[in-house]
């Protein structure tokens, strides 16, 4: 495949999720990218990651232990300095009520488990407003 950006470690994404293989999933469906990828396993390493060095994107398990989901949402954005993080919910949950509860604290996109490659992939160009082919 052609790809029109050799080198992609200009963005910074943070895979948050308590389940590793979710996680490792995820980043190797990122690994040709070059994107640089950190990980939390719950929405309080969530901030603490998020503290250290503010993401481009972040991609957000709903169902976890500490910190939910919806409370790193509300929590992030709360702050000012993340006001321009993409936020995009990977979830299992799929309700209606579910969804709406997410964008109106604040998520920009929502995928629905199990991840498809090219559903990830189109979101991450349309939320970084790069194109990855």
């Amino acid at each position: 495949m052609k790809q029109p950006y050799s080198d992609l470690s200009q963005f910074s994404i943070l895979i948050v999720d308590d389940v590793p293989l979710n996680v490792l999933l995820v980043e190797k469906m990122l690994a040709r990218f070059n994107f640089r990828v950190r990980t939390a396993a719950n929405g309080e390493e969530a901030l603490v990651q998020m503290q250290e060095e503010k993401p481009d994107l972040v991609f957000l398990d709903i169902l976890m232990p500490v910190m939910d989901g919806f409370q790193v949402l509300e929590a992030a954005r709360k702050q000012e300095e993340w006001a321009d993080v993409r936020i995009v919910v990977l979830s299992a949950l799929d309700s209606n009520r579910d969804i709406v509860r997410a964008f109106n604290l604040g998520a920009n996109d929502f995928i629905t488990k199990p991840i498809i490659l090219s559903k990830l992939l189109s979101t991450i160009a349309e939320q970084l407003r790069i194109p990855l082919t």
